[in-house]
């Protein structure tokens, strides 16, 4: 063997030495950015988990307040119904007494004059007690649309404080 072929087979053996080098450097930084990758995704996955969690939570106790808020509407509903019947009634009283009070002035008398005077107050009584009943049932129609729209403001007044307490917690956080 020559000086040359053996310099070249040095030549050769080196630059193979330094070539595997070079591939095994090159896999051990892949392995290492794979590995630093793989951290990464799963610190991003763990982060969307914890996230999703606590939407989910917030989104849990919004819907409670919600429901909170409707259940106290639907008590105060009821509770005006109850009061709208107890008028009801005590309208329907009232209308008894009126044709009671009707009834007897009306009543059978033996003076002509005097029975021309009561047939001129029974109509005036009816007319008056017809006046009567009609205002209280506008009343009564009056009063319960006005109850159903104080509840329902009052839902949707504590539905939205809730929502916007919310959001202005968020919005103190993201501030620096």
């Amino acid at each position: 063997m020559t000086a040359w072929a053996a310099r070249s087979l040095v030549m050769l053996v080196l630059l193979a030495s330094y070539w595997f080098v070079y591939q095994h450097g090159r896999s051990v930084e892949g392995a290492q950015c794979a590995a630093a990758s793989s951290n990464r995704d799963s610190g991003d996955r763990l982060a969307e988990v914890i996230g999703e969690r606590g939407a989910r939570q917030e989104e849990q106790r919004r819907a409670q307040a919600q429901e909170e808020a409707r259940a106290h509407a639907q008590e105060e509903r009821t509770i005006a119904d109850t009061g709208a019947a107890g008028a009801d009634a005590a309208g329907k009283r009232l209308q008894h007494e009126g044709a009671k009070l009707v009834a007897t002035v009306s009543g059978p008398g033996t003076d002509t004059a005097a029975i021309a005077r009561g047939q001129a107050a029974t109509r005036a009584a009816m007319v008056l007690s017809e006046l009567r009943d009609r205002a209280d049932a506008r009343a009564g129609e009056l009063a319960k649309a006005y109850d159903r729209a104080r509840i329902a403001g009052r839902q949707c007044e504590a539905e939205y404080d809730g929502l916007s307490q919310e959001f202005r917690r968020l919005k103190a956080v993201k501030q620096p």
